[in-house]
């Protein structure tokens, strides 16, 4: 293609000019789901700007699902990415369930969704009420099955208020015990770490990992025959391979680290990592390319095209972590998925003008941008708009 340049404003002041790459088409997309790895994005919700109240574009949020399934890739909704808990309420991420699993039907695409217990008031939270142990049971098994009944796995998250509740190692097993017990077929497990949500510090109660760690793996091995897999997010690519190695047989690894997914999915002599990542939202494409030659015995073929989208994704997960999403939705916009960037809760003012400049260049250097000329113009009146003329 014709080279494309554009102006950017560079953190600290002053300017750069981005040059974009000159590329040759690298992504056969037209293998079906990947074979040898299980991967799924957590995908985004696209905001309708001009609801009142504020709602989502059904329309556009369904769009990008059938895209990423389009992809072979599986969709995992209503979690963190989709600004679960962040402006996404239980009302809202019930219905997005029901629809994304009615698309899923349609497509016949792989889906799993959170199950929180965020239909229990969040707003208590900040007054100190603490909830029962029977409460976020109760509460987990609901959404739980509403998942199910839609068409989706249910992935037992992290609960804010089981984490507020909950005054040691045993409420946790009382409550996921109690949980496990009720659920309707195997789930997914979730520990996410606390750069991601500060309220998950002391998450199977206690502040130290290792201990947090025999905990978990404790209740897996209990309930080995309901769990069919964990995705962690604690971004420490060496307890994730510590952990994955002492799961029993039939319960599998998902790596939630955006940070050093590449090597963990590649994996080791011992096994390897699937994927349930937010990075997958934005790097759809290439991961899926690069995901093919893994399928095809290519390990060198994998590193070429995954490897450049790490340091995107590192820029994508910057501190504060929890804001990523502001970075994912501006991909989305920037790649044509939806025609604005506004973001439930206002959420596309959580980071600066030359962060999310640096991520347009990032972007275009992982093989992330899939029209160029189309991503200038967008990036272009972005800057405009902000007061910076390119």
């Amino acid at each position: 293609m014709n080279r494309l340049r554009i102006v950017l404003p560079a953190a600290g002041g002053g300017t750069r000019t981005h040059v974009l790459a000159e590329r040759s088409p690298v992504h056969d997309l037209t293998a079906g789901a990947p074979v040898t790895r299980t991967a799924y994005a957590a995908a985004h919700v696209v905001a309708d700007p001009l609801a009142d109240p504020q709602g989502l574009d059904w329309d556009a949020t369904l769009a990008f699902r059938r895209h990423l399934w389009s992809l072979g890739l599986g969709v995992a909704d209503a979690m963190d990415t989709a600004q679960r808990g962040g402006g996404l309420d239980w009302p809202a991420a019930r219905e997005l369930i029901a629809r994304s699993g009615a698309e899923a039907r349609t497509v016949g695409g792989a889906l799993v969704c959170g199950a929180m217990t965020d239909q229990l008031d969040p707003g208590q939270l900040a007054l100190g009420h603490r909830w029962t142990l029977n409460d976020l049971a109760d509460a987990y098994v609901e959404q739980a099955g509403w998942i199910r009944q839609s068409g989706g796995t249910p992935v037992i998250m992290g609960s804010r208020q089981l984490a507020a509740t909950a005054r040691d190692a045993d409420d946790y097993r009382e409550v996921y015990g109690a949980v496990l017990r009720q659920v309707d077929g195997p789930v997914l497990l979730h520990w996410l770490g606390e750069a991601f949500d500060p309220a998950m510090r002391t998450y199977w109660g206690d502040a130290d990992l290792d201990r947090a760690a025999e905990t978990m793996l404790g209740i897996i091995a209990e309930h080995a025959d309901r769990i069919t897999g964990i995705k962690i997010s604690l971004l420490d690519a060496a307890r994730e391979v510590a952990l994955r190695r002492r799961f029993p047989p039939g319960v599998s690894m998902l790596t939630g680290d955006d940070f050093h997914y590449t090597e963990l999915i590649r994996g080791d002599e011992h096994g390897h990592s699937g994927a349930l990542l937010g990075v997958f939202d934005a790097i759809a494409a290439p991961a899926r390319a690069a995901l093919a030659r893994l399928d095809a015995g290519d390990e060198a073929g994998y590193t070429a095209l995954l490897e450049p989208t790490v340091p995107l994704a590192r820029h994508l997960f910057a501190a504060p972590t929890s804001a990523y999403k502001t970075g994912v939705v501006f991909l989305a916009w920037l790649n044509g998925h939806q025609d604005h960037f506004h973001m439930v809760g206002g959420a596309q003012t959580f980071r600066s003008v030359p962060h999310l400049s640096t991520l347009f260049a990032l972007a275009d250097r992982a093989g992330a941008l899939a029209d160029p000329p189309l991503a200038v113009r967008r990036m272009r009146s972005f800057l405009a708009v902000a007061g910076f003329e390119s």
